[in-house]
């Protein structure tokens, strides 16, 4: 791969070839950086429910809303076996326990 080293705290590779540094581009890219405990919380919803696809949705909904309250809900909803779409699922329950209204339970709000 060739020799990598540390400057001003960036990593720099010399003689890195053009295919491995892709490879390197690719594998970054799918990591996930999580910066916030919301956005941690959101990828927990989302990886709960099975539904990756709409994860800033939770990231956004643990942001403005009880992150422990929300991650509880995905679990129950991730228990059920009977349930086909657990990410619509999850927001049905949500919005009937008026989580996503103003006028909810003001304990789930933050």
């Amino acid at each position: 791969m060739g020799c990598l080293f540390n400057l001003e705290g960036k990593r720099y590779a010399l003689d890195m070839e053009e295919d491995s540094y892709i490879e390197e581009l690719r594998r970054r890219s799918g990591e996930s950086k999580v910066y916030s405990e919301h956005q941690l919380m959101g990828l927990l919803i989302a990886e709960a429910l099975g539904d990756e696809a709409h994860r800033s949705l939770y990231m956004k909904l643990a942001k403005r809303y009880s992150a422990g309250t929300l991650l509880k809900i995905a679990k129950d909803v991730a228990e059920r076996d009977n349930v086909e779409n657990k990410g619509a699922y999850f927001m049905k329950i949500i919005s009937e326990m008026g989580i996503l209204k103003n006028e909810g339970n003001p304990k789930i709000r933050k």
